[in-house]
């Protein structure tokens, strides 16, 4: 079972494979909640993910569509809505205008 560590509070949670960040992230408490359902819509859960990327799902088609949309998106950015979660561990860092930092 992976862990995902929560950057900046360094906070970590087991998550099961194949379960999303989002779920990972809401089980840990981490104050980051999607408006729109976690249907990529929104991007209230924009996050950076700095390690394990190459374990997390693709990018599909409508958070792709939605990431081009934003402020403040690059190379490491996510909807942890969409990112399911591999095998291994994965750092992530929650963005201070969607967790209300």
């Amino acid at each position: 079972m992976p862990t995902l560590t929560i950057l900046p509070s360094g906070k970590q949670v087991f998550v099961a494979e194949g379960e999303t960040i989002l779920q990972g992230l809401m089980a840990a408490g981490a104050g980051i909640e999607p408006k729109c359902g976690g249907k990529a819509e929104c991007a209230s859960c924009h996050i950076y993910i700095h390690d394990g990327r190459k374990t997390v799902s693709k990018i599909q088609r409508a958070e792709n569509e939605r990431l081009d949309q934003i402020i403040g998106i690059g190379s490491k950015s996510r909807l942890a809505c969409q990112a399911k979660l591999g095998a291994e561990d994965v750092t992530v860092e929650i963005l201070g205008f969607n967790s209300g930092i």
